[in-house]
């Protein structure tokens, strides 16, 4: 599978004929990118971990990785690697005593995940064919944190 490197731009409100909804782009070095569609809660923890905001108490994704931590096993990287039926899918790659182990999850949790712990993310060359946008293509964003009034 060839994959191609992308960065979070940032977590976004995305104005639509059917009102506002949360989204994570993600850009790729050719100007492209990719709004990924995803839930309120998840779009919070991306914005939190791109801000470098520590709670007081752990927040799920905090915990799982205090969870790996424990365990002695390392993020890798996340792999945006299949859409279906409109629904994207990833795999967290991760590493323990030298053994690669595959974990399905939602690209939001894992994109959460990734930029907690500063790892490279990719997406699979077929869903950035089929699903990368240009830039000025994107529609109309608010930061997340300004839509929410912080």
């Amino acid at each position: 599978m060839a994959a191609v490197k992308c960065r979070v731009k940032g977590v976004y409100m995305a104005q639509g004929a059917m009102g506002a909804s949360p989204a994570v782009i993600l850009s790729m070095d050719d100007e492209t990118c990719l709004p990924i569609y995803i839930g309120l809660w998840e779009a919070m923890s991306i914005n939190s971990a791109i801000q470098k905001e520590v709670p007081p108490r752990p927040l799920t994704h905090d915990l799982f990785i205090d969870f790996l931590d424990r365990c002695n096993v390392t993020l890798r990287a996340l792999v945006i690697d299949s859409l279906q039926d409109g629904v994207y899918y990833a795999n967290l790659i991760l590493d323990q005593d030298r053994h690669e182990i595959t974990l399905d999850c939602r690209p939001s949790d894992g994109i959460a995940i990734g930029v907690r712990c500063n790892v490279e993310i990719f997406i699979d060359e077929q869903v950035k064919a089929d699903s990368a946008v240009p830039s000025e293509d994107l529609p109309a964003l608010m930061d997340i944190a300004s839509y929410l009034g912080g």
